[in-house]
């Protein structure tokens, strides 16, 4: 899936990603500030999320109740030194645990990435406007 869109569309992009049912552990990928974050944000939203979401860049992850049983796990692994810190904080168990894992800046750990997995990447184009595939 490929769509170019504007900022003010991101909530019927983050619609149209969840239509297109990807596996539950989707990669962000993208320069910093091209809008990555954001994008999760309202796939959160999407999802049922009713809490206010942020970046976990200081806290590695942030988690979001949808209902009972299911969560939203949001990664943000930029400030990871290598994998082994990644296995410290037991990103295993949120992995592979059926739960939505949306990981920002998962080349910094590319060994642990389940098999099973989606792939976003955002470009900026030349109008401001967004650039967004989906594999």
């Amino acid at each position: 899936m490929e769509i170019i869109f504007s900022i003010d569309e991101i909530q019927e992009v983050a619609n149209k990603i969840i239509v297109e049912n990807p596996n539950k552990v989707i990669l962000f990928h993208g320069k910093m500030g091209v809008g990555k974050t954001t994008l999760i944000k309202a796939l959160a939203k999407e999802l049922g999320v009713k809490d206010a979401t942020s970046s976990p860049t200081f806290s590695l992850v942030n988690e979001y109740q949808i209902d009972r049983n299911q969560y939203v796990y949001h990664f943000d692994v930029y400030r990871l030194k290598n994998e082994t810190e990644a296995m410290d904080m037991g990103i295993d168990e949120y992995l592979y645990s059926g739960n939505w894992c949306f990981i920002e800046w998962a080349e910094k750990i590319p060994n642990l990435i389940p098999e099973k997995h989606s792939t976003i990447n955002l470009s900026q184009a030349v109008d401001g406007k967004r650039h967004l595939s989906l594999t």
